[in-house]
């Protein structure tokens, strides 16, 4: 199994993909595979946000 990026990681990766979809430079062909990339990029910095979240909001119940 791959190890998830951490979520500097993962954000720097996708402001890479934004970057090159911005560019308009990718080819038709490989679209939907930077889409599909930068799609799952966004659910692994959705999920460690909500992670932070949840361990502050429960640090400041203590």
């Amino acid at each position: 199994m791959k190890n998830q990026p951490t979520y500097s990681e993962a954000f720097s990766q996708l402001e890479e993909l934004v970057d090159q979809l911005e560019d308009g430079n990718i080819q038709l062909e490989e679209l939907a595979t930077k889409v599909k990339q930068a799609n799952e990029l966004i659910a692994i910095c959705e999920s460690k946000l909500r992670n932070i979240e949840g361990d502050i909001n429960h640090a400041t119940k203590l």
